[in-house]
């Protein structure tokens, strides 16, 4: 049996291997001809998968390492009767993290304490919930916003988009990308959004690129409405706006799920998946095959402010504004920006850190809820 997967996917090899025989493929230039007598197809979501790819060819079951699936064609997968999975959750700590460096660099760079500030959440799924958690254990205050959550569980916890709008000095994007129905998601950031929000607020868009008009966002800038976004999905990918670029405070190429652990656990779901399509047991072990953290340990920063210090220990850990600076000295073609993400280098999750040397039970605490271990205060 033929699989064909993205290189972009951890370990995929390895692991397909024990169903098959495994292609490795440029998930972006991914063609029908590249199919032939494949059964398995293991994506991401550069891949659009539709008729035009899969029409001619004997793929049966389609996966992506991914937690959207706007990327897949699903109504023509179920009338041709070809099984699909995703990855819901599967670098939701990622995204989560990714959020925390970003809240952190703000705070460090605009002198703009997160103790006591309002962050908006809109859309509370796997990667919101990781959010606020990270977002309180940095002392702020959370709004959430989720239709379809208040609508199945109720509208405790929850706040209407207008509130939220109104008064949250940091507002964050986690809505999959629906474009019809009544909880459309395409253009949601659009002028009327902007023209709501609080003014001097921050804003995050690591969700999906065309949940913004891009046009309403830099208008928002030039007005002076928003204080300064944070960007790592863009509106048209992989051809992306380089006034916006040039205008935010951090701009990534869609890669705040890239964490090494965000990513394997996609391969391993959509593999796991794959499994139950077959009727197989899994049999990879993917432990053997981690490597190992670049940092097992660090010492608590001390001498520093509170936001200081943690910006400096996540910073050890992961230096977002380093993939900021990639993104703007890429060239504008499209295969800058794909080639950032196809080269990312090995990130790692908090978790694969201990802290040492930490001064007092609360700043342990506040480690911990980060997600990082910690060695025991004295």
């Amino acid at each position: 049996m033929k699989i064909t997967v993205d290189r972009n996917m951890p370990l995929a090899s390895e692991a397909f291997a024990t169903l098959g025989d495994v292609q490795v493929v440029d998930g972006r230039t991914l063609r029908p001809e590249d199919l032939k007598d494949t059964t398995i197809l293991a994506i991401r979501s550069t891949t659009k998968v539709n008729a035009a790819l899969l029409a001619q060819t004997a793929v049966q079951f389609v996966g992506t390492a991914t937690i959207g699936t706007d990327h897949m064609d699903i109504p023509f997968l179920e009338q041709r009767g070809i099984q699909w999975a995703y990855s819901p959750g599967c670098n939701a700590r990622s995204v989560a993290e990714y959020m925390t460096a970003a809240l952190l660099h703000i705070a460090v760079t605009h002198n703009q304490p997160l103790t006591g500030q309002t962050l908006g959440i809109i859309g509370v799924g796997n990667v919101g919930r990781r959010v606020a958690t990270q977002a309180q254990a940095l002392g702020m205050r959370v709004l959430q916003n989720d239709p379809p959550r208040a609508r199945a569980e109720g509208s405790e916890g929850f706040c209407k988009l207008e509130q939220l709008l109104r008064e949250s000095d940091f507002i964050s994007m986690h809505v999959p990308l629906e474009r019809k129905g009544q909880d459309a998601t395409f253009h949601m950031a659009n002028q009327h959004f902007f023209e709501q929000i609080k003014p001097g607020a921050f804003f995050v868009n690591a969700a999906r690129g065309a949940i913004v008009d891009t046009a309403a966002l830099l208008e928002a800038l030039d007005t002076g409405r928003i204080c300064g976004a944070v960007i790592d999905t863009w509106e048209g990918e992989p051809t992306i706006s380089q006034e916006l670029r040039e205008r935010v405070i951090l701009g990534t190429p869609h890669i705040a799920g890239h964490s090494y652990e965000g990513k394997l656990n996609g391969t391993l779901m959509v593999y796991d998946a794959a499994c139950r399509f077959l009727h197989r047991n899994p049999q990879f072990d993917a432990h053997p095959h981690m490597p190992a953290p670049p940092l097992p340990t660090i010492a608590f920063p001390d001498g520093h402010t509170e936001a200081e210090a943690y910006n400096k220990l996540i910073k050890a850990i992961y230096d977002i504004a380093a993939d900021d600076a990639r993104l703007r000295a890429a060239q504008a073609e499209p295969t800058g920006f794909d080639a950032l993400r196809r080269n990312y280098p090995i990130r790692r999750e908090f978790a694969c850190t201990c802290v040492t040397d930490i001064p007092d039970s609360k700043h342990s605490q506040k480690v911990q809820n980060l997600g990082f271990q910690r060695a025991p205060t004295p």
